[in-house]
């Protein structure tokens, strides 16, 4: 059978959540790159719902502009008082109507339920054609968790919670996870009935269950296969305990599409980055955001990637990048760090201690190592010598550098922006470059090395500095002396 289309997702994510101990309301909390109510919103998007509602209260103009920001198909409805999750179906009813035709109401706090599993949750719905249909799941330990209790044939009677429990009652692993199908109609009418006596003075959805099947319809259930999937998220040791499962399932995806992640344990992949086949994924990475890595490119180990894009075949170790674009063949790290703006092109190097931000390098253009190149454009084939610093900012304003094609620039040069180093031109070492270098010409700029004689002997005296000067001179004495010159 096909899975029935869901007329509304209600998704309950109002709660404040005071076990995370934060000023971040629960469900904005990020796991693997998305907060937690988006990975739910994901998974009810793949039901193709007609309506996805999420119930907001706490810190509403923070939940609500996230939920504007990341998705147009989202419609909010704001419970004011927290009164229930009873109460927070009745306020999405209160201010939508009657939805006709199946309601799945879920929460924003679980982020490792599947489509799968709710789509499944549907099917069974739909073919025992029950009024609610919860999902449930059987733990290793139920303790805390209301138990379901079926009748011969398999049909719930009631839902049980540990408190009210019997020992025999105890005894069931089989628990409620919150999650219902519900006939639209039925549940419209039911909530409006639901009772506020209990300990609490709320408003509970399960409550709708008992008014369903006294009014003689059927409750069913579907039982998950993986515990895991239901349980919510409620402090920061759940969340941990999620991201290690979510971590998991990713990497998993992606080495059964062709990518070898050589440490799984140490790798950690957000759930929108895209790799493709033959990338190698060594220990101690990071990639996060939207990176994208190319086919035959390796990365790591001890690397961090954010919202990156590798080229087919590069290689990045030991590097943190952020909003980079690494071509194809490339060769970045090790201890690399490449901030926004920052382009290498086909067999481009930034090699060892080499910092980088909004700079574009050439095709197989050499930033080898111990240099800074910030706000510049470097030609094909150019080399940068060692310690060059690229003098970007004078205090108030940020400034071009050019370097052209086949260009080689000294080591220990300072090039003061804004200047070109014209293509084919050279700088000598420890020079300081202000002014353009026209193509094919050396650019000098230092002074002419003068030799103080007898100076560590009369400004650094009882230094072992002077002692070792002494010895040396000493010994060159003896030695012109022997040779008679």
């Amino acid at each position: 059978m096909s899975v029935p289309r869901p007329a509304a997702v209600v998704v309950l994510a109002a709660g404040e959540g005071t076990r995370m101990k934060s000023r971040t309301p629960k469900v904005l909390h990020e796991l693997c790159g998305r907060a937690l109510v988006d990975h739910m919103l994901a998974a009810a998007r793949g039901l193709d719902p007609e309506r996805l509602i999420v119930v907001i209260g706490h810190d509403r103009e923070r939940v609500g502009g996230h939920l504007t920001a990341t998705g147009s198909d989202v419609q909010p409805v704001v419970q004011a008082e927290q009164r229930g999750t009873g109460h927070a179906v009745r306020t999405v009813i209160e201010e939508v109507g009657t939805i006709k035709g199946t309601v799945l109401v879920t929460y924003g706090d679980t982020p490792l339920l599947r489509t799968d599993t709710l789509a499944r949750l549907l099917e069974t719905h739909a073919e025992e054609g029950n009024a609610v249909t919860v999902l449930t799941a059987e733990v290793p330990d139920p303790t805390g968790y209301g138990r379901i209790i079926r009748d011969g044939g398999g049909a719930v009677l009631a839902i049980v919670e540990q408190k009210d429990a019997s020992p025999e009652q105890r005894a069931i692993k089989e628990m409620n996870s919150g999650v219902y199908a519900f006939d639209g109609a039925l549940l419209s009418d039911a909530v409006t009935r639901i009772s506020t006596a209990n300990a609490q003075g709320e408003e509970y959805l399960t409550d709708v269950l008992a008014i369903l099947r006294e009014d003689g319809h059927r409750v069913g259930a579907h039982v998950a296969d993986d515990h895991v999937e239901v349980e919510g998220v409620n402090d920061r040791v759940q969340l941990a305990a999620a991201g290690r499962v979510l971590n998991r399932r990713i990497l998993e995806r992606h080495m059964r599409d062709g990518v070898t992640v050589i440490d799984p344990e140490t790798t950690w992949v957000d759930v929108d980055v895209i790799l493709s086949p033959d990338v190698v994924i060594r220990p101690g990475t990071q990639l996060h955001g939207r990176t994208v890595v190319a086919a035959g490119a390796e990365i790591g180990p001890a690397t961090t990637l954010t919202d990156t894009e590798v080229g087919e075949d590069a290689t990045v170790n030991n590097t943190v990048a952020v909003g980079a674009l690494i071509g194809p063949q490339a060769a970045v790290g090790p201890y690399t760090y490449l901030r926004p703006g920052t382009v290498l092109a086909r067999k481009a190097k930034a090699g060892a201690h080499v910092e980088m931000k909004n700079a574009r390098i050439g095709e197989g253009a050499k930033v080898p190592h111990l240099t800074y190149v910030g706000d510049a454009t470097i030609g094909a084939g150019a080399n940068i010598g060692a310690s060059t610093i690229f003098v970007n900012y004078d205090g108030v304003e940020k400034n071009h550098t050019t370097v052209g094609d086949h260009a080689f620039v000294g080591c220990d040069t300072m090039l003061v922006a804004p200047v070109t180093i014209g293509d084919g031109a050279y700088t000598a070492a420890g020079s300081t470059i202000t002014n353009d270098v026209p193509p094919g010409a050396i650019g000098v700029a230092r002074e002419r090395q003068r030799n103080i004689e007898g100076w560590v002997a009369r400004k650094r005296a009882g230094t072992r500095s002077a002692e070792a000067a002494r010895r040396a001179l000493a010994d060159e004495a003896a030695e012109q002396q022997e040779n008679g010159t």
